[in-house]
């Protein structure tokens, strides 16, 4: 059991330091031994409740395009232990900048503008969570945005997993129209499959925390032994 856990750690260290060279506006310093610890742990979790593959495609996409994987958050976002490691990686990604609001296209960013909210006002540096509707509130005020954030606010866009990028390019167009300035998108995971890339073209300043090469590095070894 000892070396099956020593390999994992090992592939994710090495998967984890080619990833972060990669990363264009990787700006935080690099993580502690304490973080390190905590991306492992969150890569476990998510490939034992959140990650499925298959060598022929056989999950259909939102876009409707066939894929051999699957990734579904939910289950590790909205766990108390998932929103512990989340909450704090991810506001290690924007603990540097100077931002009001942290939020994305309601349901999948909402659990992870939570829990970085959460870790802010521990932190001692509160950054307000906000979430964006799929559809625009037609009552009262007409709005995109949920939160107590005003017109000139510099925030931060969060999602969960990126593939084209589609959901992410319509929080960063709702969030412009509600006059505030997005300075950074932070992902959980990267299916590395052009998302990234296209969103690039609206915010350049990108930072992926998990990639599929990372989930499928732990997901081998845990399916071979």
């Amino acid at each position: 059991m000892g070396v099956i856990i020593y390999r994992i750690f090992s592939i994710q260290s090495t998967i984890f330091a080619k990833h972060k060279r990669q990363i264009t506006g990787f700006r935080y310093p690099s993580l502690p031994a304490k973080r390190i610890i905590m991306k492992k742990e969150l890569l476990n979790l998510l490939c034992e409740k959140s990650f499925q593959y298959t060598k022929k495609p056989t999950f259909k996409l939102a876009s409707g395009k066939m894929s051999s994987f699957y990734v579904n958050c939910k289950p590790v976002t909205l766990s108390p232990r998932g929103m512990y490691l989340i909450g704090h990686l991810m506001f290690d990604a924007i603990s540097d900048m100077k931002i009001k609001g942290v939020g994305g296209l309601t349901f999948g960013a909402d659990p992870i503008a939570m829990a970085i909210s959460f870790v802010s006002e521990i932190k001692k540096k509160p950054i307000k969570a906000f979430s964006i509707r799929k559809n625009q509130k037609d009552h009262g005020i007409i709005k995109w945005i949920e939160g107590d954030l005003t017109d000139g606010d510099s925030v931060a866009i969060v999602e969960d997993v990126v593939t084209t990028g589609g959901s992410t390019i319509k929080a960063i167009e709702r969030a412009r129209i509600e006059g505030l300035k997005v300075k950074r998108i932070i992902v959980l995971i990267d299916r590395q499959e052009g998302g990234i890339a296209a969103i690039k073209d609206l915010v350049p300043d990108v930072v992926s925390l998990i990639t599929r090469d990372e989930l499928m590095a732990v997901y081998n070894v845990s399916d071979n032994t």
